[in-house]
């Protein structure tokens, strides 16, 4: 299994680090676009191999993407991050740029290649690659919703006061700050239901504090979050590396899911040697769908600023 990760910042380092601790893949190739960035990287991370006991080979590029070649999945963390204040579609004009470029390179050098976007705004760059490429559906996924659904089942344990190990739960729809669907009435503690120990406010304010988890960090640390995200990646791709049919909410393109076309938007979905293997269909009641639809009429807005 190779990998390549476009973008050597601490998005990227992070799922380069992730993805060669857990020792899945032979190789992992960074990219990026500043003189020996991506190859400083990729030393400092090989010199922790002996240390964290990988065997996984790191190497990094300026800018050549032959040495991307034969790459099984390919991450794109490329683009300007957000800074405080920020929302994620304000990124749009640098970064779908960025994101067709770098699709556009990475399909030249490795053809069959599975691409998982991280680049904002998420749902719509994830369209933009699936526009650009001409790959099929199943082989371009946005990371959204892993990154979400972990930051929901953070807010649950806290509110449960209970180990992370024990909770559940996931996040779809748009990965933005109001367009995130945190699926409270299905999240559990180790099978029972979430609504058994908290109440519907509280299941309210957790739901809330997940929606802006992402805007909370970038307010904290001036910039956006990069291990959660590493680790979302991360657990992607060794999913689809090991084929091992794991759900993951993640931006897919969808044919009439969900009651949507055109568009790709956070859903369960099936990883593993193919990409997305199937979407699932979950049932949502009235008030859900009603936010997933105003959740997807969001994104196709966000969409309609791109030059395909």
């Amino acid at each position: 299994m190779k990998v390549t990760v476009v973008g050597a910042g601490a998005v990227g380092a992070s799922c380069a680090e992730y993805i060669a601790i857990k020792n899945f893949a032979s190789e992992v190739v960074i990219v990026d676009i500043k003189e020996n960035f991506a190859e400083g990287k990729a030393m400092d991370l090989m010199q922790t191999a002996s240390l964290n006991d990988f065997d996984t080979k790191i190497i990094g590029s300026t800018n050549d993407y032959s040495k991307s070649a034969g790459s099984d999945v390919a991450v794109i963390t490329s683009g300007i991050p957000r800074k405080p204040g920020m929302t994620r579609e304000e990124l749009i004009g640098i970064n779908a740029g960025i994101v067709k470029q770098v699709s556009e390179n990475l399909i030249k050098h490795s053809p069959n290649v599975i691409i998982i976007v991280v680049s904002n705004p998420m749902d719509t760059m994830t369209y933009l690659a699936y526009k650009a490429t001409g790959l099929s559906k199943n082989k371009i996924i946005g990371m959204g919703g892993a990154l979400d659904s972990g930051r929901f089942k953070y807010r649950l344990a806290e509110a449960l006061e209970a180990p992370l190990s024990d909770i559940d739960g996931m996040v779809i729809g748009g990965h933005s700050d109001t367009g995130m669907i945190p699926l409270t009435r299905y999240a559990t503690r180790n099978s029972v239901p979430v609504s058994q120990f908290l109440s519907e406010e509280r299941l309210d304010e957790v739901a809330q504090a997940t929606m802006v988890g992402g805007a909370t960090l970038t307010k904290m640390l001036g910039t956006s979050a990069w291990y959660a995200p590493g680790a979302a990646v991360s657990a992607m791709v060794q999913a689809i590396a090991t084929d091992s049919k794991k759900i993951f909410p993640c931006s897919a393109y969808l044919e009439g899911e969900y009651g949507q076309s055109d568009i790709c938007i956070g859903v369960p979905c099936v990883l593993g040697a193919n990409g997305i293997e199937k979407i699932v269909d979950i049932d949502l009641n009235e008030a859900e769908a009603t936010k997933f639809a105003a959740s997807a009429d969001a994104v196709r807005k966000t969409n309609g600023l791109l030059e395909i």
